[in-house]
């Protein structure tokens, strides 16, 4: 012990040869009981715990371990350092058993909690291949802070707490009364708490967690192993708790006390890392567990292990090379190493990949969201390594991403408005990151329309962050169109007309949601100026609110943007729409990329019967051009459009005179400008997935349907193999199978037994001698291969690919959604199906008779025409069948207005259920009919209004879920009862509370009180 005291000098240990660092690592697995630099292979035979710690079953002298004890105890007081003392197994002493009962013993037992307490303080912190460099615990008391950010310099302490103010009362300091400054002080102290392992302690007491060397869980390791990949693993990091919730891993009993608020007793033992707890108990807590690898916890796939991340000394190399030079070279060796230094990082990544992680880096904007920011900072600490979450404020994310940027599967969580999604998609482009990561949403700011595209809602409230971390680990990568703004100045325009307040270049010269200019332009550049005159006025939300309506309403009665048809003009993909803009008269243009708006609107709508137009998507290579006048942006706000102009994949903007802009949000007053608009990029983004099973996301881009209904169509192996790289020659090729519905969430599995139900009425495949098609016109020929049976090979292709078609494994066919596959097609490969020609167009789709409202789903047939139309069809006078009434319900859910008129015309039936009991009134509402649902409540028993389906709703009930208000009021004015429940006992209004639409909440709530007071004048009546 002598020895190893000497080695110690003044708290600095000794440097090591070789020899015994490789023996120290040897021993490092079974967990050393001293401090890295303490040469413990001198006291071997001073201490025969060391084979206690290994498992051996000895006897030994209690005495001597007594005094073995009390010298390693008087060594720690007097260097500070840890002494971690291991318990053996039970049953290896038999002083613990009982048959010797000594002083060694008793005290064992008796302070078994506290020799815990020692024994994992240090426990996952000497198992790294190296330990932190000595030179560092040098820095002098003055020169530690107290910090609450991650350091990445140099002299970053190993295992160092992040602290955070917190004004928890309840718990007790982790340091225990006996060392705690605000027990021996007697009076209140402010406390801190640590966001990686949630202690919590005084502030003065953190000099106390030093003493008894209790260091947070690591975040990185030492470069000291010759081979840095070597396989290497991270081991539990034990913290006391006087509370825990949960249940004991080993017994499955509760944490439970009956005074827990005040208790003083550490009930459980729980790892920082895999977040697994025990009973502070023999029988629960097992020591095997202190050495045990740790799994990382039910997030190990997006967990940086701290193994990965290695912090690197600085090259001395050079300087000493230099001193041994000449004086004439010596400028040229210092400039060689200025030039290293200044690549030389002192941490550095080195993953070792593996196709089941998904590391995931977090950014977190902290301006955004009020204070919601740096709370979500430090709770990702907690269920993350502390160095793969940064904050925007410190830096922005460009060195992170250069660090990590060798990490296999990388993904990135921007935790922030759509600005910071933004920020984060432009430093990508500049460091050419091949694959670019994607990136998933934590919507903090106000709009968040990007975030409400890719359905992570529009606002983060309480959602549980582990939970948030499961959806980006089972997300969708999806693209998102970025495109390009390139501004000349208009060179027609007279010089002597040009506006001093414009600028000549837009504040972004990329846009991922929308540009826009004119009225709405106009009224965020005044906002936008006005706060930063005046910041001091801008500290509320309610107040920002109060400005906006305040601005545009000024805007809207001395008609500013008026003018705005007579200088643009716009050409998209060569064709003029300026005589039309100048028609239209619009106030506002819109360029949208994705199809919300103004926090959360849909501008672009349902194009629905108007064949010019398609519906929105984020990754189709088009952008949408809409128009507004004042009525249409009012109209908005209530579910209504712009006029849709055109989609393109080019434009070119002209204007003639200064005219707000706005990029994304960010506005500005440009000056007479030629625009062009082209694509730059597609950016990886991650979509969060829709469960059935959950709630339904109100923001979501579309809702997840019910049922769908997809058209299948067959490939054959010769068309495949021929057409393999051009997808539209190979969608003319197939050949249309029949029409199949599938729940909404189906995987691919569930969509072969239905497709094989299917082929139960189809003819065998006949071979090509039987089956001569070359002789057959096109109708007959596209007659023979529907009805052709599906060989037993056949397999699912994967079209939404931006290249090509893909086989999927039969095997993976209940990993894949059919959703993500297919957009109202599905098409499948059949390697034995004979076409003798190739299909060169694209043959009519067979009206298929689909069965949908059945309940029991095993009795849906499919019909394919003849070349003459059926009877039962022509002659529809005489009542509506079963058929026509799901053609009704169909036209509903398509929002075709004009053919659901004709079959109510013919005969259809109104108050047609389908099997969940909805009525035709219930999918019309799904679908955002306004005048389906208008024509409904004119036409229609008043008792559809409060007819309701499985789950008790009404169809106002839904409405007020979707937000629909215009639809929620044609249905009220109509005579809906607003006072009937669901089966969770919801009213209208209470759905609309739940939807975050307050003011659709207040108008049902007063046509609520309107119906009460009608219905107690009625009762009362004489």
């Amino acid at each position: 012990m002598a020895e190893a005291a000497r080695s110690w000098k003044g708290g600095v240990p000794a440097r090591e040869d070789g020899a015994a660092k490789e023996e120290k690592a040897r021993e490092g697995s079974v967990g050393l009981i001293q401090p890295p630099d303490l040469q413990l292979d001198r006291d071997r035979d001073l201490d025969p715990q060391r084979d206690e710690m290994r498992g051996a079953r000895v006897v030994a002298n209690p005495a001597s371990r007594a005094q073995v004890e009390e010298q390693f105890l008087t060594l720690t007081i007097r260097k500070q350092v840890s002494y971690r003392l291991h318990l053996p197994h039970k049953g290896v002493l038999p002083c613990l058993q009982g048959s010797q009962p000594s002083r060694w013993g008793s005290r064992r037992i008796k302070h078994r909690p506290a020799v815990y307490k020692k024994a994992i303080a240090k426990s996952g912190l000497q198992h790294m291949v190296a330990q932190p460099n000595p030179t560092l615990a040098l820095r002098s008391e003055s020169e530690r802070q107290i910090r609450s950010t991650v350091d990445w310099s140099e002299t970053a302490i190993y295992g160092e707490h992040i602290w955070f103010e917190t004004n928890v009362s309840g718990d007790f300091c982790y340091v225990g009364e006996q060392n705690c400054v605000a027990k021996m002080l007697q009076k209140p102290l402010s406390r801190r708490k640590c966001a990686a392992c949630k202690i919590v302690v005084h502030t003065p007491c953190i000099e106390q967690l030093e003493k008894i060397n209790f260091r947070c869980k690591p975040s990185f390791r030492e470069s000291g192993s010759r081979n840095v990949r070597e396989p290497i693993v991270v081991r539990h990091h034990w913290v006391h708790r006087r509370r825990q919730e949960g249940k004991c891993r080993q017994c499955g009993k509760g944490f439970q006390q009956k005074f827990a608020f005040h208790s003083k007793e550490i009930v459980a033992i729980s790892c920082s890392w895999c977040k697994q707890a025990y009973h502070s108990k023999v029988s629960c807590f097992m020591l095997q567990h202190i050495e045990e690898p740790c799994s990382l916890g039910a997030h190990a796939a997006v967990v940086v292990p701290p193994t990965w991340i290695l912090r690197v000394r600085r090259p001395q190399n050079l300087l000493k090379s230099s001193k041994k030079k000449k004086r004439a070279s010596f400028k040229r060796k210092s400039s060689k190493k200025g030039a290293e230094e200044g690549r030389w990082k002192p941490f550095v990544i080195k993953p070792m990949p593996s196709p089941l992680m998904k590391p995931l880096l977090v950014f977190v904007n902290p301006k955004s969201g009020g204070n919601q920011g740096t709370k979500i900072i430090q709770s990702f600490m907690w269920y993350l390594n502390p160095r793969q979450v940064f904050d925007l404020s410190q830096g922005g994310p460009k060195e992170a991403l250069e660090m990590y940027r060798k990490v296999h599967n990388l993904q990135i969580l921007a935790c922030g408005g759509d600005g910071t999604v933004g920020w984060i998609l432009s430093i990508l482009d500049q460091l050419r990151l091949n694959p670019s990561p994607p990136v998933a949403i934590l919507p903090l700011g106000t709009g968040n329309d990007l975030a409400r595209t890719l359905n992570w809602g529009g606002g983060y409230t309480d959602e549980p962050l582990s939970k948030i971390l499961s959806h980006v680990e089972e997300g969708n990568i999806v693209q998102l169109d970025r495109w390009n703004l390139q501004v000349e100045p208009n060179t027609d325009v007279n010089p002597e007309e040009k506006d001093e307040t414009a600028t000549d270049k837009l504040p972004l010269d990329v846009f991922n949601n929308y540009f826009s200019l004119g009225f709405d332009a106009r009224v965020t550049l005044e906002f936008h100026e006005s706060r930063e005159a005046n910041p001091e006025k801008f500290n509320s939300r309610f107040r920002n609110k109060m400005f906006y309506a305040g601005t545009a309403l000024s805007d809207f009665l001395t008609g500013s943007s008026k003018d705005l048809a007579r200088h643009v003009k716009v050409v998209c993909d060569g064709t003029d729409l300026t005589p039309k803009i100048q028609d239209l008269k619009p106030q506002c243009l819109v360029f949208l990329n994705i199809p919300r708006y103004c926090a959360g609107t849909m501008p672009w709508g349902n194009p629905g019967e108007h064949h010019d137009f398609e519906p929105q998507r984020h990754d189709d290579g088009c952008i949408e051009v809409i128009g507004f006048t004042m009525t249409s942006l009012a109209a908005l706000q209530v579910g209504g459009h712009g006029e849709r102009l055109h989609q393109c994949q080019e434009v070119m903007l002209t204007t003639s005179k200064a005219i707000p802009m706005q990029v994304d949000g960010e506005p500005c007053k440009l000056a007479a400008s030629c625009i062009h608009i082209t694509l730059r990029n597609q950016a990886n983004m991650v979509q969060k997935t829709k469960r059935r099973n959950s709630m339904p996301l109100l923001n979501d881009q579309q809702p997840v349907p019910e049922r769908l209904r997809i058209r299948v169509n067959r490939i054959s192996m010769h068309d495949y193999e021929a057409l393999h790289y051009e997808k539209e020659k190979l969608r003319e090729a197939s050949v249309p199978l029949g029409i199949i519905v599938v729940p909404g969430d189906s995987d691919l599995e569930l969509c072969r037994t239905h497709i094989e139900r299917l082929q139960e009425d189809f003819l065998p495949c006949p071979s090509a001698s039987q089956c001569p098609l070359q002789q057959e016109g096109d109708g007959a020929k596209l007659k023979m291969l529907s009805s052709q049976k599906l060989s037993p090979k056949w397999c699912f292709l994967d079209s939404t690919t931006a290249d090509r078609f893909y086989r999927i494994d039969r095997a993976q066919e209940h990993l894949n959604y059919v959703t993500e596959i297919s957009q109202d097609e599905l098409f499948v490969l059949d390697p034995e199906l004979v076409i003798t020609q190739n299909v060169g167009t694209s043959p009519a789709v067979p009206d298929l008779a689909d069965d949908s409202s059945s309940s029991v789903p095993t009795e849906q047939h499919f019909a394919f025409p003849s070349s003459s139309s059926s009877p039962a069809l022509s002659s529809e006078a005489g009542g509506c069948s079963c058929r026509e009434d799901n053609t009704l319900i169909d036209a509903a859910k398509r929002n075709d207005f004009q053919k659901f008129r004709e079959l109510h015309q013919a005969g259809g039936d109104l108050m047609m259920r389908d099997s969940s009991g909805q009525t035709v009134l219930h999918h019309a509402v799904k679908s955002g009919s306004k005048e389906i649902v208008k024509y409904i409540t004119e036409n229609a028993p008043a008792e559809i209004l409060d007819a309701t389906e499985e789950n008790g709703e009404t169809c106002l009930h839904q409405a007020a879920a979707l937000r629909q208000r215009t639809i929620c009021h044609y249905i009220v004015e109509a005579g809906a009862s607003l006072m009937k429940t669901d089966l969770q006992g919801d009213t209208p209004k209470h759905r609309a509370e739940k939807a975050n639409d307050p003011d659709l909440a207040a108008y049902l709530e007063n046509r609520q009180h309107y119906q009460m007071i009608q219905r107690e004048d009625q009762e009362t009546a004489v």
